[in-house]
């Protein structure tokens, strides 16, 4: 039975999670290997160290070899910073042919006129997203190939990224001796792991807390509506425990983990027992998940500035999908309905086969979602390329780090 390969590798700020999968002839994607290894030389999603990340890059993708029992050789690979911008555009072309009928080339001219939007010299286009097809003003179409009309108008979502932080994300994967299939935005990633298609057509917004950043994707009509990165995430939280509560960050981080909730209410303990600070005394339960609480209501505050204020609840009416490790923290979910009056759960991977037991959890979502990336990008009924002009998006950042 013929299979293909398929790998990712997401290199965040508290972890390097490698992935390799192969895809059967019935469209079946079984994970085949994976390896988790501490990040060295990153803060926030950038790469500060280049030596110390590429070994984090080596020791994570020699974990899943391991496990695979082969050689990875390429692989697709998140990227995520304060770096990352994103801007809704539009282009027009008209139909001057005789039958004023819409062709694939129509399509070539308006993606071309559409993303030639003014970018400062220091960033290059990520992704080029259609939104939106119109046809002599009428909105709402997906695929205008074989339709007639005299003007033909597209939206599009443009991402960007800096040059020089991708190039030195690609330098520390090719350093491992890693080829890079593609890049791609960590909450764009995400989502194909954690929403179903209702949810991207009703209208949601995914919110990836990772270590260094929140990355969030607002998706409305089965397309995305908006991304943006938050440079915030679950160490902020650590280092407010660190300091409040006088402990080691070390011991922080494993106290947030065992024993953080953002509903203290909802538990009936008061002190941690056998968790003694620096100076030997227990820790206050009520202190530390007051902490938490604090810190996680700002953030979710900030996500919420993401939507239109005075139409959140029209644009996305499935509500808040939280992932990524902080969205281990319990109460959450909880605590985000009773903030954002929205719908709100904890996104996990799902449908996944094979090796996969451990990947089922929030802080692995984007890692998974890569590898569905590919699967989905596949073919011409994903949201990106519903248009079936997939092979009219260049990989822009291909020589990048070369």
């Amino acid at each position: 039975m013929k299979r293909t390969k398929v790998a990712a590798i997401d290199v965040g700020t508290t972890k390097v999670c490698t992935v390799m999968a192969e895809i059967d002839r019935n469209d079946i994607l079984r994970v085949v290997g994976y390896g988790v290894a501490p990040s060295g030389g990153l803060q926030k999603g950038l790469v500060v160290n280049v030596n110390e990340a590429r070994e984090s890059i080596r020791e994570s993708v020699s974990a899943a070899e391991q496990v695979a029992g082969y050689k990875l050789e390429s692989a697709y690979v998140g990227v995520t910073g304060r770096h990352i911008t994103s801007v809704n555009t539009n282009g027009v072309v008209a139909i001057t042919r005789n039958d004023m009928r819409v062709r694939p080339d129509d399509l070539r001219r308006v993606l071309k006129i559409t993303r030639d939007v003014k970018v400062s010299s220091d960033q290059k286009l990520l992704h080029v997203i259609p939104r939106n097809y119109a046809i002599d003003g009428q909105p709402g179409i997906e695929n205008p190939v074989g339709m007639h009309g005299s003007r033909l108008d597209l939206e599009a979502h443009i991402i960007t990224a800096a040059i020089t932080s991708v190039q030195n994300l690609t330098k520390c994967i090719r350093g491992v001796g890693i080829d890079i299939d593609d890049l791609v935005l960590e909450p764009l990633a995400s989502a194909e792991a954690i929403l179903n298609e209702e949810e991207k057509d009703k209208g949601v917004v995914v919110a990836d807390i990772g270590g260094g950043t929140t990355d969030i994707a607002i998706f409305k009509d089965n397309t995305i509506f908006h991304t943006a990165v938050l440079p915030v995430g679950g160490y902020q939280i650590t280092r407010d425990i660190s300091i409040g509560m006088g402990l080691p960050f070390e011991m922080a981080e494993d106290m947030k983990k065992k024993y953080g909730n953002v509903h203290p209410a909802n538990q009936d303990k008061d002190e941690f027992g056998n968790a003694p600070t620096t100076n030997g005394h227990n820790i206050s339960y009520s202190d530390l998940s007051e902490i938490i609480k604090v810190r996680v209501e700002e953030l979710l505050f900030l996500i919420v500035a993401e939507l239109p204020q005075s139409e959140s609840t029209r644009i996305v009416p499935s509500g808040l999908v939280l992932t990524g490790g902080s969205a281990n923290l319990s109460g959450i979910a909880e605590l985000g309905h009773e903030l954002t009056g929205l719908p709100s759960r904890v996104g996990v991977p799902f449908s996944l086969y094979g090796v996969s037991d451990a990947l089922i959890d929030p802080a692995y979502a984007t890692s998974v979602g890569l590898l569905q990336w590919k699967e989905r990008n596949r073919g011409a009924k994903n949201w990106k390329t519903k248009s079936g002009i997939r092979q009219f998006f260049p990989r822009f950042f291909r020589n990048f780090g070369k």
